[in-house]
């Protein structure tokens, strides 16, 4: 099942691309989706309606902090998180044991 959406805020300014590098990191991990149709809200339906638990909010405060707004189906609340943090945090929250890729 799909675990996350990554959704641009719109389809300029850099963040499909931002979108995109966050979808290739997740990808390893997670079954992911990207999605840039139609207003942002009707996207968060859309992924609500499909069990898509995360859906990843790129806007352009991202492009100064390199945050993005991750939002929780089942509670609908919404917190800003490091782009760093993405994966560790859609891990924990779906109860999974996350093996980091790094080499010792």
């Amino acid at each position: 099942p799909t675990k996350a959406a990554v959704l641009p805020l719109v389809k300029k300014d850099g963040l499909p691309e931002i979108a995109h590098k966050i979808i290739d990191d997740l990808k390893w991990d997670f079954n992911v989706v990207y999605d840039e149709k139609d207003a942002v809200g009707r996207r968060y339906r859309r992924q609500d309606a499909a069990g898509t638990p995360f859906c990843i909010t790129v806007d352009h405060q991202t492009l100064e902090d390199q945050t993005v707004t991750i939002r929780h189906r089942d509670t609908m609340q919404q917190k800003r998180i490091a782009i760093a943090t993405v994966n560790d945090t859609i891990a924990n929250e779906v109860g999974i044991r996350h093996w980091l890729k790094k080499t010792e």
